[in-house]
């Protein structure tokens, strides 16, 4: 299959959602097509393991992301490697990986099948490990969907994120194709599916900054004393 690749296009960026919060901040309205799927089943070996229940002012980090999911659509579920990994959060759903399926494939697939089962034509994947996404993420990314593009995945700094991409539920049988054939790589789907590019611009502190390491809680808690706009 030939890769496929929309041209990306720069958007305005816009306050870090846990400065919202502390601030004030109402945030836009939902995308009723979208459900969004909390990525909380990494083991976190460089931060010491259990890494959503690692507090950042004093809240684990699975509950910041989970506020942050209610901001972006609707139904809520998180994924885990095991069902019996993290304690059960009242109102969401856990979710399995496939367990026929390896690596991050396996959570995007469970995800995937998930959000198609609750009639959502879009799925919104977010990792539990980073605090400070766009409250505009969904809409952003939702406004840039189009036929061709099967995955909507924003970018900043140079990078891709595709932990936090848009994605399209009915590329479940694609996944399965692709995982069967051996690939791992989230990249390589998106590459195999059709994919756009949503640009925050630089300038400002990196609202996809991902905490990874206890050094990183530390950058985390910095920003949140010292809230930016971006």
């Amino acid at each position: 299959m030939t890769p496929k690749h929309v041209e990306p296009i720069e958007v305005a960026s816009s306050p870090c959602s846990a400065s919202e919060e502390l601030l004030g901040f109402t945030p836009m309205g939902d995308v009723s097509d979208v459900a969004v799927f909390v990525l909380a089943g990494g083991e976190g070996r460089r931060m010491g393991g259990g890494k959503p229940a690692r507090l950042l002012a004093g809240r684990p980090l699975l509950s910041v992301a989970l506020e942050a999911a209610r901001r972006h659509g609707g139904p809520i579920a998180i994924g885990v490697r095991r069902l019996d990994q993290i304690a059960p959060q009242d109102g969401v759903e856990m979710i399995a990986d496939t367990p026929e399926i390896a690596g991050p494939l396996a959570a995007l697939s469970a995800g995937l099948q998930w959000a198609r089962a609750k009639g959502r034509r879009y799925m919104l994947s977010v990792p539990c490990d980073a605090p400070f996404l766009p409250h505009d993420l969904a809409s952003r990314l939702y406004a840039r969907a189009r036929p061709d593009a099967r995955i909507v995945i924003p970018s900043s700094l140079g990078r891709l994120h595709l932990a936090c991409g848009l994605w399209r539920t009915d590329i479940g049988p694609a996944l399965s194709v692709y995982a069967q054939s051996g690939r791992a790589s989230l990249t390589g789907l998106a590459e195999a599916v059709g994919y756009a590019v949503e640009v925050w611009p630089p300038g400002a502190p990196d609202p996809f900054f991902n905490v990874n390491t206890p050094d990183d809680l530390v950058v985390a808690e910095g920003r949140l004393a010292h809230p930016h706009f971006e």
